[in-house]
């Protein structure tokens, strides 16, 4: 197995004490890694992310662990942003894209997660993206105990080039922690709810918003129930400030 170029390892900062990598490619890095025979776990970090961390251990010791964890959200970019460090927001949905463009046609990608045929949907618009892309399989996130063992042989035996799992936070990264050895050589990505934009269900934020942080305005906007998850901006704001002075 050729090693990885230590030289090329994404620079690790740190906001309440997870790390945050960053680099200007984010995308090539995995797929180097990837060529190489190595996998990768991807968590894509925001406040609400790193609220729930404080809190939840085992959230928290599965972003220590993960080979890469992006600036998903813009209060960790701000974060930086206050203390000199001219980073930019990396949207998970658009790492995964991006990912999945250089890997075609050459490679596979399996999808997990969402209520069902969404996956299937998000499957089918990225074969029509992607000529000769290969969508080897998809499985919504409603199967039973029972039908579990047989799930996971399926992914097991496919060993997918990537893998893509929407199941919301916490449940995806304690999910992937749980099973990527399955697929050890594979890229391991939480997307959140990436499959419904795919699927058409959902739409993503005018892209000036997403240029000036303003997504989850949108979001807000879209979905008014999610005010109450919201709350996690101002209580990070908080938390990481007195986190640092601490």
């Amino acid at each position: 197995m050729v090693l990885a170029d230590r030289s090329n390892t994404p620079e690790v900062l740190k906001v309440m004490g997870l790390p945050v990598h960053w680099r200007a490619d984010y995308a090539g890095w995995l797929v180097d890694r990837y060529r190489q025979g190595q996998g990768a776990h991807v968590v894509t970090l925001n406040a609400e992310m790193a609220m729930q961390a404080d809190q939840n251990p085992a959230l928290r010791q599965v972003i220590l662990n993960a080979e890469l964890v992006i600036p998903d959200g813009a209060g960790v970019v701000l974060y930086f942003r206050a203390r000199g460090r001219r980073i930019e927001r990396a949207p998970g949905i658009e790492l995964a894209a991006a990912v999945l463009k250089r890997l075609a046609p050459t490679e596979t990608v399996f999808m997990y997660g969402g209520v069902p045929s969404v996956a299937e949907r998000a499957g089918l618009y990225w074969q029509r993206q992607l000529a000769g892309l290969k969508v080897v399989g998809t499985q919504h996130g409603y199967l039973s105990p029972e039908d579990q063992p047989e799930f996971l042989q399926r992914l097991e035996q496919l060993q997918p080039s990537v893998v893509l799992v929407g199941m919301g936070v916490p449940r995806q990264e304690l999910w992937i922690r749980e099973h990527r050895h399955l697929c050890p050589n594979s890229i391991w990505i939480g997307v959140g709810g990436s499959f419904d934009i795919w699927a058409g269900v959902k739409s993503r934020a005018p892209q000036w918003m997403c240029d000036n942080h303003l997504e989850w305005l949108y979001r807000l906007y879209k979905e008014p129930w999610r005010w109450r998850r919201m709350l996690a901006l101002p209580h990070f704001a908080l938390r990481s400030l007195t986190y640092s002075a601490r």
